[in-house]
């Protein structure tokens, strides 16, 4: 099997999606969106995502048992962040903060409301003060008595001053002073203020080929035509925990024709760099590792030659080509990679299969698809874009 062999990862559609979100097509309010690299190695770039990936769980598990979760932290590596101060966008939290970087300014809208709020992460975390204010995350996106967090303790951030939460508000469930009662996200608060008519959050990414790229964007309230091609397909959100705590959704994963893993949930994560699949669920076996000249360095897949075979596509199935399985090779010394080599973009997880979240669609594969994350009709959508077969890397 050559280690260009096509990463199928296929989603188990609903054959007739009914309730599809709305279209934008009238001129849209855009947020850029800038990716950056900020990582010391290797191992700390797969570490940062296992790390999460813990904590990911944990922060699920403790919350379904009524306790505190501890999980770890390591800095973050590889991010995507909104010009609005510079917030990192994650569809793995629902907490919006600022103050890591850049001291909150209080303006005649701000509101102290004297409750504390916290948040871990793996990757990171912060604690602070909560305060409601009126925020503008661009033009025609404005939300008034918003809850932020304004930081007066952070760890594991560099380069940003904080999050934006676009996960699932149940997430925020416990973050605030000793109160179990949830935070409206900055999506709730968009769509019950009557700014957008659909509660949507569509995603759009593109390679990068630099340690600091502005290519991406988010569109609140519906999709956006002109970043995808063909129509977009929709699966509805999983019922099996962990992963029903995200957006999850449930897949299977083959590698050319074979299987590496049947049915099974996992979830979509903006927070997450790699493709990042169960233990022991690797593409390559010894002795294909062998004849490719295959290595596992620092626990990352690495090869010297790159060919490609046909690239398979259904109807119901999103492939990772050749190419856009690799870790972009102008960004090799960013990860402490050497420049001839090829590092892949699917790692391990770290914890086996069958514990609820078998796997994280991260970065590497939104960078070649549309996404859209639908909360009024609890589910996903992926479409193709110009992107999708692209050699850019």
């Amino acid at each position: 099997m050559a280690l260009g062999s096509s990463l199928l990862t296929t989603v188990l559609l609903a054959l007739v999606v009914a309730a599809s979100p709305v279209q934008v097509n009238k001129p849209l309010v855009s947020l850029p969106l800038v990716r950056r690299t900020n990582s010391t190695g290797l191992s700390n770039l797969l570490a940062h995502d296992q790390a999460r990936a813990r904590n990911l769980k944990e922060r699920a598990r403790a919350k379904l048992e009524g306790r505190a979760a501890s999980v770890e932290a390591t800095n973050a590596v590889d991010t995507y962040v909104v010009s609005v101060n510079s917030l990192l966008v994650d569809t793995g939290s629902s907490n919006t903060w600022l103050g890591a970087g850049t001291s909150y300014t209080k303006t005649s809208t701000s509101t102290d409301t004297g409750e504390s709020v916290s948040v871990s992460y793996g990757s990171g975390s912060f604690s602070g003060e909560e305060y409601t204010d009126t925020v503008t995350l661009g033009d025609g996106l404005t939300i008034t008595d918003q809850s932020i967090g304004v930081a007066s303790s952070t760890d594991g951030f560099s380069g940003v001053d904080g999050i934006l939460g676009v996960g699932p508000v149940d997430l925020t469930e416990g973050t605030l002073g000793d109160s179990y009662a949830t935070i409206p996200t900055v999506t709730d608060n968009l769509y019950s203020q009557g700014t957008i008519s659909t509660e949507v959050l569509a995603v759009s990414f593109a390679p990068a080929t630099s340690e600091s790229d502005a290519n991406g964007e988010l569109t609140f309230g519906g999709t956006d035509s002109s970043k995808y091609t063909g129509s977009i397909n929709y699966v509805p959100l999983t019922s099996t925990s962990p992963a029903s705590e995200y957006w999850g959704i449930d897949q299977s994963i083959s590698y050319g024709s074979k299987s590496i893993l049947s049915s099974t949930a996992g979830i979509v994560d903006t927070g997450t760099t790699l493709v990042l699949i169960a233990s022991g669920k690797r593409l390559f076996t010894e002795r294909e590792r062998r004849v490719q000249q295959v290595q596992v360095c620092r626990g990352w897949e690495r090869g010297r030659e790159h060919r490609s075979p046909p690239h398979l596509e259904l109807a119901t199935t999103y492939g990772l080509t050749a190419n856009a399985q690799i870790w972009p090779r102008s960004l090799n010394s960013a990860i402490g990679g050497s420049s001839g080599d090829i590092y892949l973009v699917v790692g391990d997880i770290g914890s086996d299969s069958g514990e609820g979240l078998d796997f994280i669609n991260g970065y590497a594969f939104l960078e070649r698809f549309y996404s859209v994350f639908d909360t009024t009709n609890a589910q996903v959508g992926f479409a193709e874009t110009q992107y999708t077969s692209a050699t850019s890397n």
